[in-house]
C-alpha cells in the first residue's frame, strides 16, 4: 500500500524539479543568446505595450523598461536562471516561490489583453495558461516547504 503521507512531500518535490527545467531552460537561452537581449526582447514589449499589457502597466512598459531593455531582458534571464537553480536544488524554495508569483502575475499584467479587447473571458485565461499553472505551483511550492524533500532547504546544519 502507498503510504500517501511519505509519497506527497517526495512528488511534490519532483514536481518541483521538473519545473526548475523550464526555468533553466528559459533563462540559458535568454542570458546566453545576445538576439534575445539585443532586438527580440524589444520587438515584444512593442508587441506587449501595443495590444497585450493592461492599461496601467502600459507607461511601465514604454516608458522604464523598452528604453533600457538590454538590461532589463538579461535580468530577467538571470531571474529565471535563479529560479531554476533553487528550484532544483530546493534551496530557499520559498522565498524563490514568492518571486516565482510575482514574476508570473507580472506575465500575466504584460499579456492580459492579447486575445484582444471584448473577447469572450475565457479566452484571457486561455491566453495565461502559459502563466497561471506555474503561479498554482508555485503557491504549492511555498505552501509545502518543497525544498525540504530532496532538497537543501531540508539538510540539518
Amino acid at each position: 500500500m502507498l503510504n500517501t503521507s511519505n509519497a506527497l512531500p517526495k512528488t511534490i518535490a519532483a514536481v518541483r524539479m521538473a519545473t526548475s527545467v523550464f526555468f533553466l531552460l528559459f533563462g540559458q537561452y535568454k542570458i546566453f543568446n545576445p538576439g534575445f537581449a539585443h532586438g527580440g526582447f524589444q520587438e515584444y514589449l512593442q508587441g506587449f505595450i501595443q495590444n497585450g499589457a493592461v492599461s496601467v502597466y502600459q507607461p511601465v512598459l514604454s516608458d522604464l523598461v523598452l528604453p533600457h531593455a538590454v538590461f532589463f531582458a538579461y535580468v530577467i534571464g538571470g531571474l529565471e536562471l535563479i529560479i531554476g537553480i533553487c528550484l532544483l536544488l530546493g534551496l530557499k524554495v520559498r522565498p524563490v516561490s514568492i518571486v516565482g508569483v510575482l514574476y508570473m502575475l507580472n506575465l500575466a499584467l504584460v499579456t492580459w489583453w492579447s486575445p484582444g479587447h471584448g473577447a469572450p473571458v475565457w479566452r484571457y485565461f486561455g491566453a495565461e495558461l502559459d502563466h497561471f499553472p506555474l503561479l498554482l505551483l508555485f503557491i504549492i511550492f511555498f505552501v509545502a516547504d518543497a525544498g525540504k524533500t530532496w532538497g537543501l532547504d531540508g539538510r540539518s546544519l
